[in-house]
């Protein structure tokens, strides 16, 4: 899952730096079609049970897209991915126990709480001597429930797949199609011309983009939601660091101090497990 966090940090800081969002996500969710169907002949195709999730799950993901297109343009980076990606565990947490009947423990709820105390103060540290913008933190808050919103479905789908890879395979694929298409709508003939500046740094982000949550959901099977939602959005963390070391934004002891509550949650939630 730290591997996920750093991947997940990563394409999402490749998806800021280009400056065409639009184009961006064309070309990362166009790599993530691409890698998907290429995966698709040796994976198998997932249980019967599990499509209804998947489906599910992709329409939420283009909701997801959209919105995070959305908080990228309006706010910076060392904003908006904290708020968005830290205010989703304690979300999956309600809605596991819920529709996965996943209620934590005493050490893996204080670790789940310690940890998005944690990923908190990172994220209000971005918001340090501005006058917030309640357009940037709506897109970002509203982010956020849909990141928990497809956590939720796809920690069900893939334990309803019989095949994790097979279940990222063909999510890959069927929610990848849409933000082509619309590029290609929109564009028509032009389209290639736009999406070549990007490609290099879309494709990469693609290929992270699958391998980050390809892990999450292999996790998913491994382990109850909860934790694994909390673990993954450590990925703030590095999403900070990217921030300081390449878009230079400060990093500061607060953020240092959130970082050690992350640390004692994710202990926590190693001494559930």
């Amino acid at each position: 899952m730290l591997l996920a966090a750093v991947a997940h940090a990563s394409w999402n800081a490749l998806a800021h730096r280009i400056p065409d969002k639009p184009a961006g996500f064309a070309l990362i969710t166009g790599g993530g079609l691409a890698i998907g169907l290429a995966l698709a002949p040796f994976t198998g195709l997932p249980a019967a049970g599990a499509w209804p999730y998947l489906l599910l799950s992709a329409g939420i993901h283009v909701v997801y897209y959209v919105l995070l297109m959305t908080s990228f343009r309006l706010g910076d980076f060392g904003q908006t991915y904290p708020i968005a990606r830290g205010s989703a565990p304690l979300v999956v947490t309600a809605l596991a126990a819920v529709f996965a009947h996943e209620v934590p423990d005493a050490w893996t709820t204080a670790g789940v709480l310690l940890s998005c105390a944690g990923l908190t103060g990172v994220a209000l540290w971005g918001l340090r001597g501005r006058r917030p913008d309640w357009a940037v933190i709506g897109a970002a808050l509203a982010t956020g429930l849909s990141i928990a919103a497809y956590t939720v479905v796809d920690g069900l789908g893939v334990r309803a797949s019989g095949t994790p890879l097979g279940y990222i395979a063909c999510l890959m694929a069927v929610q990848g199609s849409v933000l082509p298409a619309y590029a290609l709508r929109r564009w028509g003939r032009e389209s290639v011309a736009v999406l070549r500046p990007y490609a290099a740094l879309g494709l990469l982000g693609a290929a992270l983009s699958v391998a980050a949550y390809g892990l999450v959901l292999w996790a998913q099977t491994r382990a109850d939601l909860a934790p694994i939602s909390a673990l993954r959005e450590s990925s703030i963390l590095v999403g900070a660091a990217i921030g300081a070391v390449f878009f230079k934004e400060r990093f500061g002891a607060p953020r240092i101090a959130a970082a050690g509550l992350m640390v004692v949650g994710i202990g926590l939630m190693l001494h559930a497990g």
